[in-house]
């Protein structure tokens, strides 16, 4: 399932980041990729054990921790400190699958890539081109999203970042290991939550009926996750 959370960063947030990033130093995007991607892959990275990456990063994780839309659709465990690229002069991303496990950096630990998400820190209007397309049960999806807005899709999609023919495409991406590692599953209980989170609205938080829909959700949670 492909969800979309808009607004994760705000207007005056996207002015800082995109005043930073401005000032960057940007290295070759090839030199994070996996064997299979390396040859596909034509994009700008900052280094992300930069200062700036990390700084960035950290807010980012910061604002996905107060966002709940975000953490019923993930049910996060780990995010990988989110990084940053760059695509201009038809540089794209062809067809690839994200690897399975990836290193945290700077670390021994490992995290097993769950969900992919990507934030836009720019608006569609500054470049031409530059869809995440992503392969799913119902087929391809194109997504261009805009400034602050994020997109969450499975690791496991066929997916692919088309030429930016005009501009620049700014964005984070980032992989998250979910406390649900079954896909099917996590959708269940999202799907739950959200209409759990409606009922609350419209009935209140009292609400007998809304309670034991709460109850049965929880108790997915203890059944399934792992922490």
């Amino acid at each position: 399932m492909v969800i979309t959370i808009p607004g994760v960063l705000s207007a005056h947030e996207l002015a800082q980041y995109q005043q930073h990033l401005s000032q960057a130093e940007w290295q070759d995007g090839a030199a994070t990729a996996g064997a299979q991607a390396v040859g596909v892959k034509q994009n700008l990275q900052i280094d992300p054990n930069s200062k700036l990456a990390q700084q960035l990063g950290d807010h980012i994780l910061q604002v996905l921790s107060e966002q709940p839309r975000f953490i019923s659709a993930a049910l996060p465990l780990k995010i990988l400190p989110p990084m940053f690229n760059l695509y201009q002069d038809g540089g794209s991303y062809g067809w690839h699958v994200d690897n399975a496990i990836r290193f945290i950096p700077n670390t021994p630990k490992r995290l097993r890539t769950d969900l992919s998400a990507t934030i836009f820190l720019n608006d569609p209007e500054c470049y031409e081109g530059g869809e995440l397309c992503i392969q799913d049960r119902y087929g391809e999806q194109k997504i261009k999203l805009n400034a602050g807005d994020m997109v969450l899709y499975p690791s496991t999609s066929l997916h692919q970042v088309s030429p930016v023919t005009k501009g620049q495409r700014l964005a984070s991406f980032f992989w998250i290991e979910s406390m649900i590692r079954d896909h099917e599953l996590r959708e269940v209980l999202f799907d739950l939550d959200q209409s759990i989170q409606r009922l609350t609205s419209e009935r209140g938080a009292t609400d007998v009926e809304t309670m034991k829909l709460s109850a049965i959700y929880h108790r997915l949670i203890r059944l399934h996750a792992d922490t």
